[in-house]
Protein backbone atom coordinates (compact mmCIF):
# COMPACT_ATOMS: atom_id res chain seq x y z
CA UNK A 1 0.00 0.00 0.00
CA UNK A 2 1.38 3.05 -1.15
CA UNK A 3 0.97 6.36 0.85
CA UNK A 4 1.22 10.43 -0.32
CA UNK A 5 1.86 13.15 2.03
CA UNK A 6 -0.02 16.96 1.36
CA UNK A 7 1.62 19.96 3.56
CA UNK A 8 0.48 23.27 3.61
CA UNK A 9 3.07 25.80 3.05
CA UNK A 10 3.33 27.21 6.68
CA UNK A 11 5.39 24.12 6.83
CA UNK A 12 8.33 26.05 5.18
CA UNK A 13 9.51 22.48 3.67
CA UNK A 14 13.15 23.14 1.83
CA UNK A 15 12.46 22.38 -2.07
CA UNK A 16 14.81 19.76 -2.38
CA UNK A 17 13.14 17.95 0.99
CA UNK A 18 9.67 18.18 -1.29
CA UNK A 19 11.20 16.72 -4.68
CA UNK A 20 12.89 13.66 -2.51
CA UNK A 21 9.68 12.65 -0.48
CA UNK A 22 7.10 13.37 -2.70
CA UNK A 23 5.35 16.10 -0.31
CA UNK A 24 2.33 17.99 -2.20
CA UNK A 25 2.53 21.41 -1.02
CA UNK A 26 -0.59 23.13 -0.73
CA UNK A 27 0.01 26.90 -1.00
CA UNK A 28 -2.44 29.49 1.16
CA UNK A 29 -3.61 32.69 -0.92
CA UNK A 30 -1.93 35.92 -0.11
CA UNK A 31 -4.00 39.27 -0.91
CA UNK A 32 -2.48 43.02 -1.11
CA UNK A 33 -5.46 45.07 -1.91
CA UNK A 34 -7.38 43.29 -4.87
CA UNK A 35 -3.85 41.27 -5.85
CA UNK A 36 -3.92 38.25 -4.73
CA UNK A 37 -0.99 35.40 -5.02
CA UNK A 38 -0.27 31.58 -4.07
CA UNK A 39 2.18 31.50 -1.38
CA UNK A 40 5.55 30.40 -3.03
CA UNK A 41 4.02 29.60 -6.45
CA UNK A 42 3.68 33.11 -7.67
CA UNK A 43 5.25 35.65 -4.79
CA UNK A 44 8.56 34.31 -3.00
CA UNK A 45 9.69 35.46 0.12
CA UNK A 46 12.13 37.72 -1.29
CA UNK A 47 9.40 39.47 -3.52
CA UNK A 48 6.97 39.54 -0.28
CA UNK A 49 8.93 41.09 2.26
CA UNK A 50 9.91 43.78 -0.54
CA UNK A 51 6.33 44.19 -0.84
CA UNK A 52 5.45 44.67 2.87
CA UNK A 53 7.66 48.02 2.75
CA UNK A 54 6.05 49.34 -0.59
CA UNK A 55 2.58 48.56 -0.83
CA UNK A 56 -0.01 50.87 1.02
CA UNK A 57 -2.02 47.52 1.84
CA UNK A 58 -1.99 45.26 4.80
CA UNK A 59 -1.58 41.99 3.70
CA UNK A 60 -4.31 38.94 4.11
CA UNK A 61 -3.84 35.50 4.03
CA UNK A 62 -6.65 32.90 3.15
CA UNK A 63 -6.76 29.31 3.07
CA UNK A 64 -6.90 27.56 -0.30
CA UNK A 65 -10.24 26.59 -1.89
CA UNK A 66 -11.62 23.35 -1.61
CA UNK A 67 -10.90 22.60 -5.08
CA UNK A 68 -7.60 23.37 -4.59
CA UNK A 69 -7.45 20.49 -2.44
CA UNK A 70 -9.56 18.00 -4.32
CA UNK A 71 -7.76 18.31 -6.85
CA UNK A 72 -4.22 16.84 -5.44
CA UNK A 73 -5.75 14.30 -3.81
CA UNK A 74 -7.54 12.96 -7.64
CA UNK A 75 -4.06 13.47 -8.47
CA UNK A 76 -2.67 11.42 -6.03
CA UNK A 77 -5.42 9.03 -6.00
CA UNK A 78 -4.46 7.90 -9.34
CA UNK A 79 -0.93 6.56 -7.91
CA UNK A 80 -0.97 5.96 -4.63
CA UNK A 81 -3.60 3.77 -2.30
CA UNK A 82 -3.83 5.93 0.65
CA UNK A 83 -3.27 9.90 1.35
CA UNK A 84 -2.09 11.87 4.30
CA UNK A 85 -2.99 15.80 4.88
CA UNK A 86 -0.96 17.43 7.89
CA UNK A 87 -2.00 20.72 8.11
CA UNK A 88 -0.51 23.50 10.68
CA UNK A 89 -3.28 24.46 13.71
CA UNK A 90 -6.76 24.06 13.59
CA UNK A 91 -6.65 26.57 16.20
CA UNK A 92 -4.77 29.34 13.94
CA UNK A 93 -6.26 28.33 10.55
CA UNK A 94 -9.54 27.05 9.10
CA UNK A 95 -7.12 25.17 6.46
CA UNK A 96 -7.63 21.74 8.48
CA UNK A 97 -11.34 22.09 8.17
CA UNK A 98 -10.97 22.81 4.12
CA UNK A 99 -8.55 19.96 4.11
CA UNK A 100 -11.31 17.80 5.75
CA UNK A 101 -14.43 18.84 4.14
CA UNK A 102 -12.94 18.22 0.63
CA UNK A 103 -11.82 14.72 0.80
CA UNK A 104 -15.92 14.53 0.46
CA UNK A 105 -15.73 16.06 -2.38
CA UNK A 106 -13.34 13.87 -4.71
CA UNK A 107 -13.95 12.08 -7.69
CA UNK A 108 -10.79 9.03 -7.60
CA UNK A 109 -12.08 7.80 -4.03
CA UNK A 110 -9.44 6.20 -1.70
CA UNK A 111 -8.44 6.45 1.98
CA UNK A 112 -7.56 10.67 2.92
CA UNK A 113 -7.47 11.06 6.72
CA UNK A 114 -6.29 15.07 7.41
CA UNK A 115 -3.91 15.34 10.34
CA UNK A 116 -4.04 18.73 13.16
CA UNK A 117 -0.10 19.09 13.19
CA UNK A 118 -0.82 21.79 16.37
CA UNK A 119 2.26 23.81 15.23
CA UNK A 120 3.32 25.72 12.31
CA UNK A 121 6.26 26.85 10.27
CA UNK A 122 9.04 24.63 10.17
CA UNK A 123 8.00 22.43 13.51
CA UNK A 124 4.79 21.94 11.58
CA UNK A 125 7.37 21.10 8.64
CA UNK A 126 9.21 18.49 11.15
CA UNK A 127 6.18 16.85 11.58
CA UNK A 128 5.24 16.44 7.90
CA UNK A 129 8.81 14.96 7.02
CA UNK A 130 9.05 12.35 10.06
CA UNK A 131 5.38 11.26 8.36
CA UNK A 132 6.91 11.18 4.57
CA UNK A 133 10.03 9.23 5.32
CA UNK A 134 7.58 6.87 7.18
CA UNK A 135 5.49 6.56 4.26
CA UNK A 136 8.85 6.50 1.59
CA UNK A 137 10.36 3.72 3.73
CA UNK A 138 6.60 1.91 2.89
CA UNK A 139 4.59 2.21 6.78
CA UNK A 140 0.83 1.88 6.18
CA UNK A 141 -1.31 4.85 6.71
CA UNK A 142 -2.02 4.17 10.13
CA UNK A 143 1.69 3.86 10.86
CA UNK A 144 2.61 7.32 9.23
CA UNK A 145 -0.16 9.08 11.28
CA UNK A 146 1.48 7.04 14.33
CA UNK A 147 4.97 8.83 13.47
CA UNK A 148 3.56 12.16 12.82
CA UNK A 149 1.72 11.69 16.51
CA UNK A 150 4.72 10.62 17.86
CA UNK A 151 6.30 13.39 16.38
CA UNK A 152 4.30 16.08 17.90
CA UNK A 153 5.72 16.13 21.42
CA UNK A 154 9.41 16.39 20.60
CA UNK A 155 9.14 19.53 18.35
CA UNK A 156 9.13 23.27 19.73
CA UNK A 157 9.70 26.34 18.45
CA UNK A 158 10.81 29.60 20.00
CA UNK A 159 10.31 33.15 18.08
CA UNK A 160 11.56 36.70 18.78
CA UNK A 161 9.27 39.49 17.48
CA UNK A 162 10.04 43.63 16.90
CA UNK A 163 6.53 44.28 17.25
CA UNK A 164 3.53 41.82 17.84
CA UNK A 165 1.35 44.21 15.68
CA UNK A 166 1.05 42.35 12.56
CA UNK A 167 -0.07 39.11 14.45
CA UNK A 168 -3.13 41.82 16.45
CA UNK A 169 -3.92 42.82 13.22
CA UNK A 170 -4.08 39.28 11.60
CA UNK A 171 -5.85 38.15 14.30
CA UNK A 172 -4.19 35.42 15.53
CA UNK A 173 -2.31 37.07 18.83
CA UNK A 174 -3.49 34.61 21.31
CA UNK A 175 -2.28 34.68 24.66
CA UNK A 176 0.28 37.36 23.81
CA UNK A 177 -1.82 39.89 23.80
CA UNK A 178 -0.95 40.36 27.11
CA UNK A 179 2.39 41.65 25.76
CA UNK A 180 0.27 44.43 24.07
CA UNK A 181 -0.32 47.18 27.00
CA UNK A 182 3.74 47.46 27.65
CA UNK A 183 4.56 51.04 26.70
CA UNK A 184 8.00 49.85 26.94
CA UNK A 185 10.11 48.85 24.21
CA UNK A 186 10.41 45.08 24.17
CA UNK A 187 11.06 42.38 22.15
CA UNK A 188 8.34 39.53 22.91
CA UNK A 189 9.20 36.05 22.56
CA UNK A 190 6.07 33.44 22.05
CA UNK A 191 5.63 29.75 21.43
CA UNK A 192 2.67 27.86 20.16
CA UNK A 193 1.36 25.28 23.12
CA UNK A 194 -1.78 22.85 22.03
CA UNK A 195 -1.54 25.14 18.54
CA UNK A 196 -2.23 28.68 20.18
CA UNK A 197 0.23 31.32 20.34
CA UNK A 198 1.39 31.35 23.82
CA UNK A 199 3.97 33.94 25.35
CA UNK A 200 7.27 32.76 26.47
CA UNK A 201 9.40 36.09 27.72
CA UNK A 202 10.49 39.02 26.74
CA UNK A 203 13.59 40.95 26.45
CA UNK A 204 15.10 44.54 26.45
CA UNK A 205 17.09 44.36 23.19
CA UNK A 206 17.64 42.11 20.28
CA UNK A 207 20.89 40.74 21.49
CA UNK A 208 18.97 39.43 24.81
CA UNK A 209 16.61 38.19 22.28
CA UNK A 210 19.15 36.10 20.21
CA UNK A 211 20.78 34.78 23.61
CA UNK A 212 17.26 33.18 24.56
CA UNK A 213 17.49 32.16 21.40
CA UNK A 214 20.35 30.43 21.31
CA UNK A 215 19.25 29.26 25.53
CA UNK A 216 16.29 27.49 24.01
CA UNK A 217 18.00 25.26 21.44
CA UNK A 218 21.16 24.67 23.96
CA UNK A 219 18.18 22.97 26.30
CA UNK A 220 18.42 19.64 24.09
CA UNK A 221 20.38 16.63 25.22
CA UNK A 222 20.06 15.21 21.60
CA UNK A 223 19.36 17.17 18.28
CA UNK A 224 18.00 15.12 15.53
CA UNK A 225 16.71 18.72 13.30
CA UNK A 226 16.87 22.33 13.63
CA UNK A 227 15.99 25.35 11.49
CA UNK A 228 16.28 29.38 11.83
CA UNK A 229 14.14 31.21 10.18
CA UNK A 230 13.60 34.69 9.52
CA UNK A 231 11.13 37.28 7.91
CA UNK A 232 13.28 40.39 7.25
CA UNK A 233 16.43 40.19 9.75
CA UNK A 234 19.25 37.99 7.79
CA UNK A 235 22.23 39.68 10.02
CA UNK A 236 20.22 38.50 13.84
CA UNK A 237 19.89 35.30 11.77
CA UNK A 238 23.14 35.00 10.42
CA UNK A 239 24.62 36.15 14.45
CA UNK A 240 22.38 33.31 15.69
CA UNK A 241 23.35 30.51 13.01
CA UNK A 242 27.39 31.36 14.12
CA UNK A 243 25.93 30.73 18.13
CA UNK A 244 24.01 27.43 17.66
CA UNK A 245 26.80 26.10 15.68
CA UNK A 246 28.46 25.58 18.51
CA UNK A 247 26.15 22.74 19.35
CA UNK A 248 24.69 21.76 16.48
CA UNK A 249 26.73 21.55 13.02
CA UNK A 250 25.56 24.28 11.31
CA UNK A 251 26.01 22.78 7.71
CA UNK A 252 23.22 20.73 9.15
CA UNK A 253 20.64 24.03 9.88
CA UNK A 254 17.97 24.92 7.85
CA UNK A 255 17.68 28.55 7.06
CA UNK A 256 15.00 30.32 5.07
CA UNK A 257 13.43 33.83 4.83
CA UNK A 258 10.04 32.38 5.95
CA UNK A 259 7.20 32.10 3.67
CA UNK A 260 5.19 34.79 3.05
CA UNK A 261 2.20 33.06 4.55
CA UNK A 262 3.76 33.43 7.62
CA UNK A 263 5.29 36.95 7.20
CA UNK A 264 2.11 38.05 6.89
CA UNK A 265 0.88 37.93 10.37
CA UNK A 266 4.73 38.70 12.41
CA UNK A 267 6.04 41.67 10.11
CA UNK A 268 9.33 41.89 8.87
CA UNK A 269 11.38 41.41 12.47
CA UNK A 270 11.08 37.99 13.53
CA UNK A 271 13.69 35.49 14.10
CA UNK A 272 12.36 31.79 15.08
CA UNK A 273 14.60 28.92 15.59
CA UNK A 274 12.88 25.31 15.51
CA UNK A 275 14.13 22.02 16.76
CA UNK A 276 13.23 18.03 16.97
CA UNK A 277 15.02 16.28 19.73
CA UNK A 278 14.81 15.69 23.15
CA UNK A 279 14.98 18.21 26.02
CA UNK A 280 17.21 18.35 28.79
Amino acid sequence: MSVRIVADSVADLPPEVVEELGITVIPLVIRFGTEVYHDGVDLTADEFYKKLQTSKFFPSTSVPAPATFTQAYDRLAEEADEILVITLSSKFSAIYGVALKSVGMMQNKCRVEVFDSEWATTAEGFIVMAAAEAAKAGASLDQVIEAARKTIPRVDFLAAFDTLEYLRRGGRIGKAQAFLGSMLKINPLVTLREGVVEPAGRTRSRAKAIDRLYAFAAGYAHIERMAVENTACPEDAEALLERLGAIYPRERIYRSRMTPAIGTHTGPGLLLVSVLGDKK
